[in-house]
């Protein structure tokens, strides 16, 4: 993409080195002249969002810009999260023209200031670009760039930090105070807290010291306190405590005993639900705890022999324990309550850049910022979507050269805004500006696995997953490289050189080593590979700019910013998801991913459109009509039937860690009937397949979860009632008249040849079906007209067609086949083939269309604009439960589904308002997740931390 004119340039200051003629940057998608904003359709939307508790609108603003092609989604969380100014205000931002330029500019003009560009053509091709990229949700930087950059207020950029204590009053003040205005800012820390001596350490007085559990105490009732002021999101953080302190123990247990007063409190009567008001005396809540361990601890766990816990002031070993007991006692704390997660200490420091500058201690409240103390990161992500291709044949491809382009704009965008960013503590700003650490990352990773028909746990998906994280990492630190030349390496670089080029090199082995699969993955090894040369070529010559590149975080509310259907490294949460609509309407559809892989499996448009109604109906592919059984595990998800197991999620977080600069976000979810011994097992394993940090949380630990209220609904429906008068209503039968229109249709299944007769009241509406078979006198004859009087009545007592249509077709038996229907090529039966002829004779096109059955003609309108729609006025294809009116909308792709039903067909059944609430209701379980604090809705896992699609607020980094 971009090229150095002149050789390296010494010194790394906030204001760089102007030694460099800088960097040529080259277009990637833009075109010379034009401005990126003037290549798209701009729409007007109104955004009012409400409070699903109490139906009060918390946001409202009309008339926003933004492109047509953006989801109303993705404006209703822009708008509301990151337009700045006074609502109603002149001031206030009303498109997203104004919020990209505000951080674009402050970006180009502080490059310029820099000597990043060696020319201002080559600045205004970087702004163009950055524009470009962010306009069409090909990457996002992470939520403090859009918060703060270009405001009057100060542009602090990072979204992870790492502090630390000392063992002494004015150190844990200190943090204390630390923590707290990093928790108003909205962002979140994460500290070890092993230099504090233990309780069975004396103090220089004589007494006994009270030890780092205790001091987790105020810290987390600092957070707890701050959360409820600020309101917008819970304070998020880390505490770790190293394998080897003498109280280890009691920090295993704090969350434990915790849960165990929670159920007592419950049993006598007080309110310990999320959000209750008597669950702020449970202590510990506020933060994630993890413990540190080292190789020896994980090698005498092997062995089974003792392990030492050493005193802070000393480091004598002063107690001995039973690793395997010990260990034991953390797979049962995190199997009781999730808590703690592990965090392997040499894994993490074998892969430091910087060791001579300080051991890495701690990590970030999600896991993903492993670095020095005081420092932080700022985070950006790319969407892994936006690079898949698919040429005129069908095939598809990775664009890797296009994903290295945009990688390195992204980098030296990061890089830049160090120069002008502001930090909470000098400390802080001291070491990032020192080290200049970035975390660029990716989001849509499950959705890319199943569009190009990899299932998540499989070879070939790790493979390309792998190869995507290697060219990623490879392409920045080249970037870096380069950068280096320009505006000189980082400060600390000169001290940390052997062991950051070591480091260099056991990533670019790493690639070497690694498996290749198939004719996707092999190119993006490929570039990877030359990328890695380049890496060690460069960095030989010029050093870096950057001690960090790359992590993987939960993307939460910017993935929701890009429209992406997966969150960070996760597999998709369903295969049915949850989409708002232009008016405020709602729908449900099949994911737009699934008709891809289907296709890159090599099923035909009308298997896939049987496939896509059944997965809309049942929320999963088993035994649905003509799938192989081979592919279901391309469509295996978080949730469901069918989830991955958790040792597929530890698979594939060790194909990119090896990758990766930092670690990765990630919970790795096991069912609620899994054991200790299991638990046990995914922590021993992500030791042995070289991971940093692990995290388990198994389904139904907590006790304080939003359950009660439908628990206590339940019971207060159970309380005895007084009687009262029943009124029975019977159904009447509306018989068809003597005289009645009909359509009687020859057909043939599988080469067995019948005929049907569908005859209509006067007024429209099937009331009749007579269905014979050639060979009179067989059992299928007569099974078939029995079944066809069954439905006759049914019809004329008021069952709609739609029902027997959604019940009986995809059911498979013989004769089964080919048909001499055009608009019915195949059917798994005669009852399936009959009832999608009746649902193209008699059911109105948005009904049948909604149910995935469409005509020939409209099958190859589709295929011809992406849309089965004879007109912009009909209905949108993609629902399947459509819960207010709909109006216009811009889409993408539309994809057949199941079932539109309005408000007054159903008596006010429960409603989805999330994807986490719409899994709930298909698998008729309840998440564990809080209730969002902004808007109420039930929140979802992204990466270690939650994340709540209604407003996009989250409770970690993004």
């Amino acid at each position: 993409m971009t090229e150095t004119t002149s050789g390296p340039a010494r010194g790394s200051r906030a204001k760089g080195s102007k030694a460099s003629k800088g960097l040529r940057i080259e277009r990637i998608h833009t075109t010379p002249g034009v401005h990126p904003y003037d290549e798209v359709e701009w729409a007007s939307r109104d955004v009012v969002m409400t409070n699903w508790r109490d139906g009060s609108v918390n946001f409202e603003q009309r008339g926003v810009e933004f492109p047509d092609f953006w989801s109303v989604n993705a404006v209703n969380i822009v708008t509301s999260k990151y337009f700045r100014g006074a609502v109603g205000s002149p001031t206030r931002e009303a498109s997203l023209k104004q919020l990209i330029d505000r951080v674009v500019k402050t970006y180009r003009k502080s490059g310029e200031e820099n000597g990043y560009f060696a020319s201002p053509a080559d600045a205004e091709i970087f702004e163009h670009e950055l524009a470009y990229a962010l306009l069409h949700q090909v990457f996002s930087f992470n939520s403090p760039v859009w918060f703060n950059v270009g405001t009057q207020q100060p542009q602090q950029v990072s979204a992870c930090f790492i502090l630390s204590v000392d063992d002494s009053m004015e150190s844990i003040l200190d943090w204390y105070k630390e923590e707290g205005m990093i928790f108003k800012g909205g962002s979140g820390a994460g500290l070890n807290l092993s230099r504090i001596r233990s309780s069975k350490e004396l103090l220089s007085s004589g007494g006994n010291a009270s030890g780092p559990v205790s001091f987790m105490r105020g810290a987390d009732a600092s957070a707890g306190t701050i959360k409820s002021g600020g309101a917008t999101r819970r304070a998020a953080k880390m505490v770790v405590l190293d394998v080897d302190h003498p109280d280890v123990e009691a920090f295993i247990e704090t969350k434990v005993k915790e849960e165990e007063k929670v159920r007592a409190l419950r049993d006598a009567g007080f309110d310990m639900d999320l959000g209750g008001d008597d669950i702020t005396s449970v202590q510990y809540q506020n933060a994630n705890n993890s413990v540190r361990v080292n190789d020896e601890f994980m090698k005498a766990v092997e062995t089974g022999s003792k392990f030492g816990l050493r005193g802070r002031m000393t480091g004598e070993v002063i107690e001995e324990v039973d690793a395997k007991g010990l260990f034991r006692k953390m797979a049962e704390a995190a199997w009781a309550c999730a808590d703690p997660g592990i965090q392997y200490d040499d894994t993490i420091n074998h892969w430091h850049t910087s060791p001579e500058s300080g051991r890495i201690t701690a990590s970030n409240p999600c896991s993903e910022y492993m670095h020095l103390d005081n420092s932080s990161c700022n985070l950006a992500s790319l969407n892994l979507l936006k690079f898949l291709r698919d040429d005129d044949l069908g095939n598809q491809s990775f664009d890797a050269e296009r994903f290295a382009k945009v990688v390195e704009l992204v980098i030296t965008a990061m890089d830049i805004s160090i120069c002008f960013a502001d930090f909470p503590t000098q400390k802080i700003g001291e070491t990032t500006r020192a080290y200049r650490q970035l975390g660029i990352g990716y989001a849509n990773l499950g959705a890319l696995l199943m569009a190009t028909g990899h299932a998540y746990d499989s070879d070939g998906g790790r493979a390309l997953a792998g190869a995507i994280t290697s060219l990623m990492t490879g392409t920045s630190y080249k970037r870096s490289a380069e950068l280096a030349a320009v505006v000189g390496p980082y400060d600390g670089y000169a001290r940390n050189a052997d062991a950051h080029k070591r480091v260099m090199k056991q990533h670019s082995d790493a690639n070497g080593a690694a498996v290749r699969m198939d004719d996707l993955d092999n190119p993006v090894w490929a570039a990877a590979t030359e990328a890695w040369q380049d890496v060690l070529r460069l960095g030989e010559k010029n050093g870096f700019r950057n001690a960090q590149a790359s992590v993987l975080a939960p993307t939460g509310t910017i993935g929701l910013m890009m429209d992406c259907d997966t969150t960070g490294v996760e597999p998709d949460l369903a295969l049915v998801k949850f989409k708002k609509l232009v008016g405020g309407g709602s729908m449900q559809i099949v994911n737009n991913t699934v008709p891809k892989a289907l296709k890159r499996l090599g099923y035909l448009p009308e298997q896939v459109e049987a496939i896509v109604a059944h997965i809309a109906e049942h929320g999963n592919v088993v035994d649905a009509p003509a799938l192989k059984t081979e592919h279901y595990e391309v469509f295996d998800c978080a949730m469901g039937v069918r989830s991955i197991s958790a040792m597929g999620h530890v698979r594939m977080m060790a194909a990119a860690q090896p990758f990766l600069s930092g670690a990765i976000s990630k919970t790795v979810n096991v069912p609620e009937t899994a054991t200790v011994e299991e638990i046990e097992e995914v922590y021993f394993e992500g030791w042995k397949l070289g991971l940093k940090a692990l995290a388990i949380y198994r389904d139904n630990c907590k006790v304080g979860q939003p359950l009660s209220a439908k628990k206590k609904e339940e019971e207060k429906k159970a309380e005895p009632v007084a009687e009262k008068k029943v009124v029975e209503y019977r159904p009447v039968r509306n018989r068809l008249p003597k005289g009645r229109p009909g359509i009687t249709t020859s057909f043939t299944v599988g080469g067995a040849e019948g005929y049907m007769t569908a005859n209509s009241y006067p007024d429209d509406g099937l009331g009749e079906v007579f269905l014979k078979m050639s060979k009179q006198g067989s059992t299928l004859a007569g099974m078939m007209d029995a079944f066809s009087i069954a439905v006759s009545v049914g019809l004329q007592y008021g069952v709609p067609l739609e029902t027997y249509v959604s019940k009986f077709t995809n059911m498979r038996f013989e004769p089964a086949g080919m048909t001499d229907d055009p608009d019915v090529r195949m059917a798994q039966s005669i009852v399936d083939y009959i009832f999608r002829r009746l649902a193209l004779d008699f059911l109105p096109f948005e009904t049948r269309s909604a149910l995935g059955i469409h005509s020939v003609e409209e099958r190859t309108r589709h295929l011809e604009t992406g849309s089965y729609e004879p007109s912009e006025d009909e209905v949108d294809v993609e629902g399947l439960a459509q819960s207010a009116p709909r109006q216009s909308e811009s889409v993408t792709e539309s994809t057949p589904a199941v079932k539109i039903v309005e408000d007054a067909a159903a008596p006010a059944p429960k409603q989805a308002h999330t994807n986490a609430e719409l899994v709930e209701m298909q698998l008729g379980i309840n998440a564990d997740a809080p209730l969002c604090f902004s808007c109420g809705t039930k929140m979802q896992r992204a990466g270690s931390c939650y994340l709540c699609e209604g407003c996009g607020s989250t409770s970690g980094c993004s």
